[in-house]
């Protein structure tokens, strides 16, 4: 898979020397642009686009439907130039604004429908914009595990707004316990709120060995004289939510 374009983010460091990120629009790391809560990766299409619609102006609403339209019409997957729906990504941030950007591209990927082939191409040939996009199309776009690959590449990445992006719904049916723990410790790492981990509580409950990776991170950092996130406090409580009795198997097989 092509690596991802270097992201145009910023970097400053809080007092404890703790990485802070910044994107090219000083939104903090991990938090998106979105319109009044709107949250594509969360919200059925048709609700999306109601929303949406109620909240654009005139000339963007007509530029949303002419988007949709033509990326209903076009063949997504077919072998070429760029399709008309993959120019319309390119241009939501300057049709609608920023804030409302993330939502017209996962509706313009929706309407397209495009096959695993066409997301891979969008993802890494597109910008972070639009790779952001992606991400919050996969759970209405794709039923299975065929879009890892992106998830897994999103969570290689420094770019925060992107790591949260991959840890919607998606992510949280399909991302293994594994993978799925360590993305938990990325958010803490880089400062991506743990809000932003789709589906935390049932992922995370009773899970003995994130409790094992936190406490060990936590010690890490009380040794170097850091403070401990307060988000791995909240991790690691529901880690110990309704854990299992001693000799009864955990949700993924281990004996606790």
């Amino acid at each position: 898979m092509t690596q991802p374009h270097a992201a145009h983010i910023t970097t400053t460091h809080d007092t404890d020397g703790t990485p802070v990120t910044h994107d090219a629009d000083g939104t903090p790391a991990g938090q998106e642009p979105q319109s009044q809560g709107i949250t594509p990766a969360h919200i059925p299409p048709a609700e999306l686009r109601a929303a949406l619609t109620a909240e654009l102006g005139g000339a963007a609403r007509a530029w949303l439907d002419q988007a949709l339209d033509e990326a209903a019409a076009a063949h997504p997957d077919a072998h070429g130039p760029i399709s008309v729906w993959e120019l319309r990504l390119a241009e939501a941030g300057r049709r609608c604004g920023p804030a409302h950007a993330d939502a017209a591209r996962v509706l313009v990927l929706h309407a397209a429908r495009p096959g695993i082939d066409a997301l891979t191409r969008v993802y890494s040939q597109g910008t972070a914009d639009e790779r952001r996009a992606v991400l919050h199309a996969l759970p209405h776009l794709v039923p299975g595990p065929d879009a890892l690959p992106l998830v897994e590449d999103a969570l290689r990445t420094n770019d925060t707004r992107l790591v949260a992006a991959a840890l919607g719904p998606y992510a949280a049916g399909h991302l293994d316990p594994h993978q799925w723990r360590h993305a938990v410790l990325k958010c803490l790492f880089t400062g991506v709120p743990v809000d932003r981990v789709a589906d935390l509580d049932r992922r995370a409950r009773a899970d003995g060995e994130l409790a094992r990776m936190l406490a060990d991170y936590a010690a890490e950092r009380t040794a170097a004289g850091r403070p401990v996130p307060e988000d791995l406090h909240r991790v690691l409580a529901l880690t110990e939510a309704a854990r299992p009795s001693r000799g009864t198997v955990g949700p993924h097989g281990k004996e606790s």
